[in-house]
């Protein structure tokens, strides 16, 4: 049993996972009473249940457009704590068109990988557009991608007094060999930490569905 349930992260789809544990329940070697039927259960439920319901949808729209042009993308995401790319790679022939990502969420990691330097932390005052672009063109320049987006907003539940450090509060970049569409705005979402990453992937994803399609101006 230990072996089994230790690796509940390995890359299976739905029905081969249930499959799996059902089997293992017909071994005895999971029991057969109602906790092992709910641990089944459970599991077919949370691989549904990602990407996120919100992301699933715009998701799949991306991905749809990047695979009919051909096109790839990257990320450079920071708020949103790789739910970005998490999503994308959800989506079948995820390989054909990501092209990599990183979460850098903390200041050091900016130094380490997207060019920043000692000077970018001392002058940090929170997330801003400006930032946002000059990530996003970093990492497409490094991973050789069509698009790259890249975010960073405060997602709660506390936050500052100004508006960027305001939780709910999100900066947006898609960049691409025409240039870079920036975009700031306000989920609304007060300090609902969790509902604001989600929500930073979703308009993420947004616009960079809009500079795909053309009805994002620079």
């Amino acid at each position: 049993m230990s072996i089994l349930l230790a690796r509940p992260y390995k890359t299976l789809s739905t029905n081969t996972w249930q499959r799996a544990i059902e089997r293992a329940i017909g071994k005895g070697l999971l029991g057969n009473g109602s906790g092992a039927k709910q641990f089944v259960t459970t599991a077919n439920m949370s691989a549904r249940e990602f990407p996120p319901e919100k992301v699933r949808s715009i998701v799949g729209e991306v991905a749809s457009l990047l695979r009919e042009r051909g096109e790839s993308v990257c990320v450079a995401e920071t708020a949103a704590g790789g739910i970005i790319s998490a999503s994308i790679l959800s989506t079948p022939g995820a390989s054909k068109l990501y092209k990599g990502g990183l979460t850098l969420y903390t200041l050091e990691s900016r130094i380490a990988f997207a060019g920043w330097t000692q000077d970018h932390i001392t002058n940090y005052r929170g997330p801003t557009e400006e930032i946002v672009s000059g990530l996003a063109s970093n990492v497409r320049e490094k991973l050789g991608a069509t698009y790259c987006i890249s975010e960073s907003g405060t997602a709660g539940p506390t936050g500052g007094i100004t508006k960027n450090r305001t939780p709910g509060y999100v900066a947006l970049a898609v960049a691409s060999e025409k240039g870079v569409h920036t975009k700031e705005l306000d989920t609304g979402l007060a300090g609902d930490r969790e509902g604001n990453m989600i929500q930073f992937a979703v308009e993420a994803l947004t616009l960079l569905r809009d500079v795909i399609k053309g009805d994002a101006k620079l």
